[in-house]
């Protein structure tokens, strides 16, 4: 029987925050992802780096105050360092979990560019906070630059725009190797935004959400499931409150009366819910499963998580 293939997206408790969390995250995190290659699902693998490039942009900074002739590095190239580090961890922890069943597979990484449109909404909205808290005085100079800023209890902190993905650039080669049998690792964190001048395309200060990005890439490879891996068991209406209700099933239609209700929170579920209306709603015949990461094979055979379709 043919089996379907996966768009499977990683959340933060997949890779961890720090370099030894994620060292010690990826060799369970493997283990689930090995049990879908060893049940013969095809996988495409994409995962967050929020803290990771929170985490590379720090330091590059740090860099530059230390040492005045380096400057500091563009979201864009923080963001493509970070699909760097976190796949160069996952992909051989991937390789030696699949050793050990002796199953012989290559793992690849893609750095991956993401076209957004210059026209978005989202850039005169921004709206996702990142890096480190600053000073005042550090914020003004962010403010100078023509960076927005925003204050919070603990200090300033700086926010981008969240634009929507349009296309993958290296969709073909995520095709291509994907099919060949081998497991692909693309999209990191969204993937890198980037604007079309003429042929070059250059970086935009933005960060797409991880979750819609997935959306994009499974719709693009035509893909059956969009597989959503958090730390959530299922869907909840009303989560955390007395009253909360786990869902098993539901309809795209439900889904976004449950959005309309205000069920979900902006940082937490409702990007992931938006995400699996975006990919069912493209093409008949889809899914998308968000679930627990360790209940991974379990969602795909229907026996965990929530499916939306």
């Amino acid at each position: 029987m043919k089996k379907e293939k996966v768009v499977v997206a990683l959340g933060r408790n997949a890779i961890g925050k720090t370099l030894p969390e994620q060292k010690a995250a990826v060799v369970n995190t493997a283990k689930y992802i090995a049990d879908l290659v060893e049940e013969r699902y095809q996988i495409v693998v994409t995962h967050s780096n929020a803290s990771q490039v929170g985490m590379i942009r720090a330091a590059m900074s740090e860099l530059s105050r230390l040492e005045p002739e380096y400057t500091t590095a563009p979201l864009a190239v923080c963001g493509a360092l970070s699909q760097g580090y976190i796949g160069y961890d996952l992909q051989n922890q991937i390789r030696t979990e699949l050793l050990n069943r002796g199953i012989f597979k290559t793992v690849a990484t893609i750095i991956t560019q993401v076209s957004v449109d210059p026209f978005d909404k989202a850039f005169g909205q921004p709206s996702k906070v990142i890096g480190r808290y600053m000073t005042k005085e550090e914020a003004e100079a962010e403010e100078a630059k023509g960076n927005p800023v925003i204050c919070e209890e603990k200090g300033y902190r700086r926010i981008v725009a969240s634009p929507k993905p349009v296309d993958i650039y290296e969709i073909d080669a995520i095709r291509v190797l994907a099919d060949s049998g081998q497991i692909v690792i693309a999209c990191g964190g969204g993937g890198v935004p980037v604007l079309a001048q003429g042929t070059r395309l250059r970086g935009a200060s933005a960060i797409i959400e991880k979750d819609m990005a997935a959306a994009k890439m499974a719709h693009l490879l035509d893909y059956d499931t969009l597989l959503i891996l958090t730390e959530i068991d299922k869907v909840y209406l009303n989560f955390g409150k007395e009253n909360q209700t786990a869902l098993d099933a539901i309809t795209v239609k439900e889904a976004k009366q449950y959005i309309e209700e205000g069920h979900f929170g902006n940082d937490t579920m409702l990007p992931k819910i938006e995400a699996s209306i975006e990919f069912v709603s493209a093409a008949p015949g889809r899914r998308a499963v968000i679930a627990d990461l360790k209940d991974a094979r379990a969602a795909l055979e229907g026996k965990a998580g929530t499916v939306i379709g």
